[in-house]
């Protein structure tokens, strides 16, 4: 089968960017999304499967979100499992119980030696093993991480938001979820509603790999423009997941990050578009912030930034033309 096209914007050679080259954009941290908690789980299987959890501690009592099971219930038990659930991490023991961990922004899991002390206001909490703790931390005063004690198959459906997987729908079942509601392509791909484990980053780069504005509305599309989204989507998270798995098999996944060396346009404001060379630009909004190529997926046209728009008013440029002229003045 001949490669996409647009495959080629994935290449080990680009120069380092990210976070250290989008200004404000370092400032940003992204939820890990289906290709971290992959290359989590993928980590975690040679570690902890066919484990006995020996205990578990807790240094913050807002992380467990259950009273029933007890969280002592799964200690002395066997891992039997791992999955992944939208963008959490489900641990499966003995008993049919399930320990669910919800990362959320600032969540990241090390695997560090047996015991190991929860030091610091950054750890939340620690696993047990005999080979190793595995540790939760997470940065900023703003917890919002949670864990989970669940019993069976229903448990589980009790915390899973109920988006279709990718790797196991068709394009029929990809297009259906999507235009359920009407909504901007951005807002639709990061809906865990709609489409299982798809965030901030992995959105720009399905957006800027199948040459769409994240604004055009679901059902606005043209049938070529489904399947060049699903073709993208699939492609660009199947890269991805084989990506960190492969580093996940050398070292356990201790710097999680939305901003990667080799990502197109995700944290490269400012940079050239390795399709066009046209900087890369971007919409901000809260704590979240859109990167996209105007030549290569709003036909030239500049997308309005929140704060920037309100505040230029009629002034505010609309197309890449005027924003250079803007920028001479």
């Amino acid at each position: 089968m001949a490669r996409p096209q647009w495959a080629a914007v994935i290449t080990p050679s680009q120069k380092e960017g990210g976070c250290k080259s989008a200004g404000a954009a370092c400032k940003l941290i992204s939820m890990p999304e289906l290709p971290d908690i992959a290359a989590y789980i993928s980590a975690l299987e040679t570690r902890i499967v066919a484990q006995r959890i020996e205990r578990v501690r807790l240094a913050s009592p807002f992380l467990l979100r259950t009273a029933q099971p007890p969280i002592k219930d799964v200690e002395g038990r066997a891992v039997r499992e791992l999955r992944r659930i939208g963008k959490r991490i489900a641990i499966g023991v003995e008993g049919d119980l399930w320990l669910v961990l919800h990362l959320m922004i600032a969540g990241r899991l090390h695997w560090k030696a047996p015991k190991a002390k929860l030091a610091g206001r950054h750890s939340l909490a620690a696993f047990d093993f005999p080979s190793g703790s595995l540790v939760l931390t997470e940065a900023g005063t703003k917890h919002r991480a949670s864990l989970y004690v669940l019993t069976g198959e229903e448990g589980l459906r009790s915390v899973d938001p109920g988006g279709i997987e990718i790797f196991t729908s068709d394009l029929s079942a990809f297009r259906d979820a999507l235009t359920a509601e009407n909504r901007t392509l951005k807002r639709a791909l990061t809906d865990p509603r709609i489409l299982s484990g798809i965030g901030n980053a992995y959105s720009d780069e399905i957006l800027h790999a199948a040459q769409l504005s994240p604004i055009t509305l679901t059902r606005k599309l043209e049938p070529h423009e489904w399947e060049r989204l699903f073709t993208a989507t699939r492609h660009i998270l199947e890269v991805w997941v084989e990506r960190l798995r492969a580093e996940a098999e050398t070292a356990f996944p201790e710097k999680v990050t939305a901003f990667r060396k080799d990502m197109a346009v995700h944290g490269r404001y400012g940079q050239p578009c390795l399709r066009c060379g046209e900087k890369i630009q971007r919409i901000r909004y809260a704590d979240n912030e859109t990167n996209y190529c105007a030549r290569c997926q709003t036909g030239g046209k500049v997308l309005a930034d929140r704060g920037l728009s309100r505040l230029l008013g009629s002034d505010w440029p609309r197309t890449l033309e005027e924003l250079e002229a803007l920028k001479r003045r």
